[in-house]
């Protein structure tokens, strides 16, 4: 049986053809102007994208054949943290995240947790050097990740834990004995207010300082793990993850060892842009950025509740963030394909176009003395507070829209009484080295005046 071909009575169509026809129904007014727009990266975004204007795209190396479905997990008591992983991995999540504030009792946790197959991430915001140890001998012969960050706190508390010194002692030792412990968290740049080329820009440079201490140190290659936020901007969202990759396949090549570096890549939907008011808004929002890490190459993506910056985790909005999940991944068959937007004229081009930015501004930055120097400078978090403020604005003249807050607001809306949590930036006096990166959501302003105006 012969099988008809598509389309093959039509001729094919050039771009200048496109573009001829376009300018044709534009009745006289500029092309350039009146269709093509530039993004905060500065990338001009044309109105169609053309296989005769497709470059050769470079390929994104170390794209992964299947995703992680993760969750996160806060140990107040190892005893119900495991409990609530249990139940999590019985409900379809595949790669567990423990956030501790605090030394917990290593061996209830690992003891309760019915499966040893089962990935575990851990983001431990303090630095103890023993507890650290007894984290890794209690594993035995789990997959752990210690995701240690010493640059993070610096640049969000302002300070290092103990003292650069010691804070890269104790990491020194922690590598002898656990090669997945390094984590770059980039998500820091982008709910401050970064652009896309300065969050793979910093972050690549962030993560510069690391190998530069480990060829000086010759300790042992770790996998180094990559924590991003993911916005709204769909497709550049694609773009930056894709981008992201081929950058670090770039900086790898400059050292030896590196060579052979392994990559872990977890996304997070952006806090940036969530809101307290028409909350439920926030689960479309989030959809579309796990959409986004998925398609863009994550390894493991986390999902946040719709409302998490105001209640106390609790089982329905877990459960609904996770099913957001499940359903990607068991009905919308978004595990069926790896590295879908390959040849995609229109995310490869922005790919290329960012990573070349990024790389760029990376080369900038170490010509300044590196990533560390121009913190301590207040350079980075000027050049953030920058681009947070052009974005801020974009909000506060609707250019931007948050559906429910800037945009078709509901008068009726109450939240006085629902908020459990303090949603708002929260800044304690403090002595610091550095001045510290804050997050800060895009509608704290006009939530905080509802608020006060409420009956």
């Amino acid at each position: 049986m012969t099988k008809n071909k598509l389309f093959t009575d039509f001729d094919p169509v050039s771009a200048k053809a496109f573009k001829q026809k376009i300018q044709f129904d534009l009745k006289g007014n500029s092309y350039n102007d009146t269709l093509i727009w530039s993004s905060n990266e500065g990338i001009d975004i044309k109105p169609f994208y053309h296989k005769d204007d497709a470059a050769v795209f470079p390929e994104v190396p170390g794209m992964p054949s299947f995703w992680h479905i993760g969750e996160d997990i806060f140990i107040l008591d190892p005893k119900i943290a495991a409990t609530t992983a249990n139940t999590a991995i019985e409900a379809g999540v595949e790669t567990l995240y423990f956030i501790a504030d605090a030394p917990f009792n290593c061996k209830t946790l690992f003891d309760a947790i019915t499966t040893k197959e089962t990935p575990i991430h851990f983001r431990i915001r303090f630095l103890d050097e023993s507890f650290c140890k007894e984290l890794i001998q209690e594993a035995k012969d789990r997959t752990i990740y210690l995701n240690l960050d010493l640059i993070h706190n610096l640049a969000e508390d302002g300070n290092w834990y103990h003292s650069l010194q010691e804070d890269h002692r104790v990491l020194n030792t922690i590598l002898q004995k656990e090669k997945n412990t390094l984590s770059i968290d980039i998500d820091l740049y982008q709910n401050a207010g970064a652009n896309m080329v300065q969050q793979l820009a910093y972050g690549l440079a962030h993560a510069n300082e690391y190998l530069q201490h480990i060829e000086t140190q010759k300790v042992s290659l770790p996998t180094l793990t990559f924590q991003v936020a993911i916005g709204s901007n769909y497709f550049f969202e694609i773009a930056k993850l894709r981008a992201l990759r081929q950058l670090i396949a770039v900086l790898s090549q400059e050292y030896a060892f590196a060579k052979a570096l392994k990559t872990h890549i977890i996304a997070r939907p952006s806090l940036r842009n969530k809101t307290i008011y028409d909350y439920n808004t926030n689960m479309l929002r989030t959809t579309t950025e796990v959409m986004s890490a998925v398609l863009g190459g994550a390894d493991t993506i986390i999902n946040m509740p719709y409302d998490y910056i105001y209640h106390k985790a609790n089982d329905f909005g877990q459960r609904i963030s996770r099913n957001q999940l499940i359903i990607l991944k068991k009905e919308s068959y978004f595990d069926a394909v790896s590295n879908p937007a390959d040849g995609t004229y229109y995310i490869e081009a922005i790919t290329k176009q960012l990573a070349e930015k990024a790389l760029l501004l990376f080369k900038d930055i170490e010509q300044q003395g590196g990533f560390l120097k121009q913190l301590k400078e207040g350079t980075i978090q000027r050049k953030i507070k920058e681009s947070a403020s052009k974005e801020q604005t974009q909000f506060e003249n609707q250019e931007k829209i948050l559906l429910g807050t800037n945009k078709h607001p509901n008068p009726n809306d109450k939240m006085k009484d629902n908020l459990e949590l303090y949603p708002f930036v929260k800044i304690k006096p403090r002595k610091t080295r550095i001045v510290p990166i804050i997050k800060r959501r895009l509608s704290e302003t006009i939530e905080q005046e509802r608020l006060k105006t409420e009956v």
